[in-house]
Order: C-alpha cells, then structure tokens, then sequence
C-alpha cells in the first residue's frame, strides 16, 4: 500500500470532524470529493503532518508519521487550496527554500517555474494575486521526490495556461510513480486524467464511490 491510515480522529475542540477506523490506497490518481466543510483540508492538513492526530498514518509501507516524520514528509507534498504565504516573501526565496528542504533535484524548480508560468518570482506575495499565489504553491507540490503529491482544489483562480500545464505536470509524475490525491468541486475527465477511485467524505470519514 502507498498510504495507510488507521483509527485516525481529528478534532478542533470538542468538535469531532475525522474519524477514519481503516482506509488504505494503493498507487493511482484518486478524486476525494466532499461538500463545503466536510473536512477536506483538514483531512490533507492531517495527512501532511501539519496537523496533531490520533491514529497511525503510514506512507510506502515504512514511513509512520508520528515515528519517521522526517522521512514521510520528504515523500509527501501537499499543495493548499487556498495558500497564505509571509506579505514580505517572495516566490524565489520559497520555491528556492522548499527545493533545499526537499532535497529536489537540479534543474527540478526551474522547470516548475517555467512550466507553470511563474515569471515574478522577485514580487513579494504582498503584491500578488491569488492566481499569482496559487501557482507558486503548485509548483512547490511537485518539488522533490515524492511518492505522494496531494492537490487541494488545485484549479481554482489559475489560468488556462496554468490549469493545461498543471495536468500535463500531474500525468508526467504518475507515469514516473507518484499517486495523487485530488480534491475538486470539477470533475477531471475533460483533462484525461486517468481516474483511479473516487472517495466522498461524509460522516467523518471515506467512501468509495463506484463510478467516477
């Protein structure tokens, strides 16, 4: 399995909003699907490690999170629906930071920088917009090698350009390994993506869905 999940439960106070007895996945493309506030992010915060949990979370067969947290974070990125980065940093100092952080290959950001359009990297995120914004955290998700990539909403507020190199970014990763966790309001069939499962999260926890 390439993420495991056991007896995880999530809460903010007194408000229970995972409860995850068992689910495991194996290497694919799969579409986590969920209404406003069913605990989406929450769910890929946690998986993340960005978040504290109950439970086990294993990636590879090998890497817990809570015992192994170094090596598990190194293969797994998770891109934001909705980033917020420091008013004073820009693109360049974070894409730079987090490609030393991930061990990421040479060559690795300036293709991401150039395959997404990202041509302000000196711009503080103070002065950029949301596309602007989203795209850097895009690319920060492919950088590395990971053997998970998780995408929150990643289509909101890019451009054509951005949204078709985007996906020509995902199925070059997945020819090459990397499963993908995918969370959208739209469905990805018009793009040709290649859908592995389909998941709902309702009721604190995930569903399979049989058609996709």
């Amino acid at each position: 399995m390439v993420l495991e999940v056991r007896n995880v439960q999530q809460r903010y106070g007194s408000l229970e909003i995972l409860n995850i007895s068992s689910w495991q996945i194996d290497y694919g493309i799969f579409w986590i699907q969920g209404e406003n506030g069913a605990g989406k992010s929450t769910l890929f915060r946690t998986l993340s490690g960005m978040l504290p949990y109950n439970g086990e979370i294993i990636l590879d067969g090998k890497f817990d999170l809570k015992k192994n947290p170094v090596d598990y974070r190194l293969c797994l990125n998770l891109g934001e629906a909705e980033p917020l980065y420091p008013s004073f940093l820009t693109p360049a100092d974070l894409i730079a930071f987090v490609a030393e952080a991930k061990n990421s290959p040479a060559g690795q950001a300036e293709m991401l920088i150039d395959a997404l359009g990202i041509n302000y990297l000196k711009n503080p995120f103070g002065s950029c917009s949301s596309g602007m914004v989203k795209k850097v955290s895009l690319a920060i998700a492919f950088l590395g090698t990971p053997s998970v990539i998780i995408l929150d909403e990643p289509l909101i507020t890019i451009d054509h350009e951005a949204r078709t190199s985007l996906f020509a970014l995902i199925k070059t990763y997945y020819v090459n390994g990397v499963t993908f966790l995918l969370s959208s309001h739209q469905a990805f069939r018009q793009e040709g993506l290649e859908i592995t499962g389909s998941y709902a999260l309702k009721e604190k926890s995930l569903h399979r869905i049989t058609s996709v």
